[in-house]
């Protein structure tokens, strides 16, 4: 569900599920039911195919508009598509934005038809939440304590109270959920999981502006110097792809040397070669134990630094590079997939953002790849033009224009 904060899998339930490709864009719905009430929902023809549900708090962006065109592709022309719009109140703790969290209903309404919803299911908390504020909630466990969890103590136990409300009042086959919101797609994943839920949960890449900043509904907030700051959680994350794609690349290139690199850099040095000597240097150095994570790391806190000098500035919550199963911090030497993921506050506006990454699974005698988020032209669903973010794409060994803010390419 589309939380509070910057805004918002083969089953059962893994976070990588590959999107079909439709072979038309999506198109409005005949006629877009807006209901309140679950018995409202129950009476509407359901049609033969799967449902699939879109969790929101409403104020609906482009970025939702993309998980509702991939519901409408998994669901395809016989199932149906039912987008939830609810600001549930237990996402948010004290102090928080509830009364100024934006309430766009008719816009939001229209904003779904034309993604190809069937159905906006809009709520009152009294018709969520019969008798008050639930007594008994679910735990998020270990996994809701970390990061987001740490920053916003009970936050994710609101989170999976609701969706668990939700997916019982909506009854889908299939649930969506962005990306963007990397741990709370993880605790969802688990909770369905772990309670046997009969749904299946799917993660739909991130979207992003043209300049890379993550569509949230919270961007609104922003004035436009708090927007040049704010891109730089994007720059630090794409600047860390880059970077582990250059020691992935030069790594590759050690594997493919026929020599002990150190002998060739003390040959090469006495004979005056200083520029090939410290290249050598570098293979040898790439030929030892990985340091990507390491090198990650440091990539996206030197843009985090400069952030922070810029007025108005960055102020950082965290930058973590974790485990996806877990949300734990991954050691150096690790090998496999990583979340990157970022937190801060620019003016009285909280952000998020991530970008995942993969260390150490480069095949010999072959380019590095670095999995991340970009903006291109085609739609992940219906491979149309979109102008918006498709979500997982090669990146380059060698950066490449357009660059994003801070020097960061995208």
């Amino acid at each position: 569900m589309t939380t509070p904060h910057p805004s918002p899998h083969p089953h059962p339930h893994s976070a990588a599920d590959p999107l079909p490709t439709a072979t038309a864009t999506p198109t409005p719905t005949s006629r877009t039911e807006l209901v309140h009430t679950a018995a409202e929902l129950r009476a509407l023809p359901r049609g033969s195919g799967p449902r699939a549900v879109v969790m929101t708090m409403g104020a609906l962006h482009e970025g939702h508009a993309t998980l509702i065109r991939a519901a409408r592709g998994r669901v395809g022309p016989r199932g149906q598509v039912v987008v939830t719009v609810f600001v549930n109140p237990l996402q948010f703790g004290a102090g928080e934005d509830l009364d100024r969290y934006p309430r766009t209903l008719d816009a939001d309404v229209a904003l779904a038809a034309a993604a190809g919803a069937d159905a906006v299911f809009a709520p009152s908390a009294d018709e969520v939440y019969p008798g008050g504020e639930p007594q008994i909630r679910i735990s998020a466990g270990p996994m809701g304590t970390l990061l987001e969890g740490a920053s916003r103590p009970g936050h994710f136990d609101g989170v999976l109270t609701v969706v668990a409300k939700l997916l019982h009042l909506c009854a889908p086959d299939i649930a969506l959920y962005g990306q963007k919101d990397a741990q709370q797609l993880a605790v969802i994943t688990r909770m369905a999981t772990d309670l046997n839920f009969p749904v299946e949960i799917v993660g739909v890449p991130t979207v992003r502006e043209d300049d890379g900043l993550a569509l949230s509904s919270r961007n609104r907030y922003l004035s436009r110097p708090e927007r040049h700051t704010a891109l730089a959680l994007s720059a630090a994350l794409f600047a860390a792809r880059d970077r582990l794609a250059a020691e992935e690349a030069l790594r590759a290139r050690a594997t493919t040397t026929g020599h002990r690199a150190h002998h060739r850099s003390a040959a090469l040095a006495a004979l005056g070669e200083d520029r090939a000597a410290a290249d050598a240097h570098a293979v040898a150095y790439a030929a030892g134990p990985p340091h990507g994570p390491a090198v990650a790391r440091a990539a996206a806190r030197a843009v985090l630094a400069d952030a922070a000098l810029l007025d108005p500035p960055l102020v950082l919550d965290y930058l973590a590079l974790v485990d996806p199963s877990g949300f734990t911090e991954i050691p150096d030497g690790y090998e496999g997939e990583a979340i990157l993921a970022v937190a801060a506050k620019v003016g009285t506006t909280r952000l998020i953002d991530n970008i995942r990454l993969t260390f150490g699974a480069t095949p010999p005698n072959s380019p590095a790849d670095a999995d991340t988020e970009r903006h291109t032209d085609t739609d992940p669903v219906t491979g149309t033009g979109t102008g918006t973010d498709t979500g997982h794409t090669t990146a380059p060994t060698t950066p490449t224009t357009p660059q994003g803010p801070l020097g960061a390419t995208r």
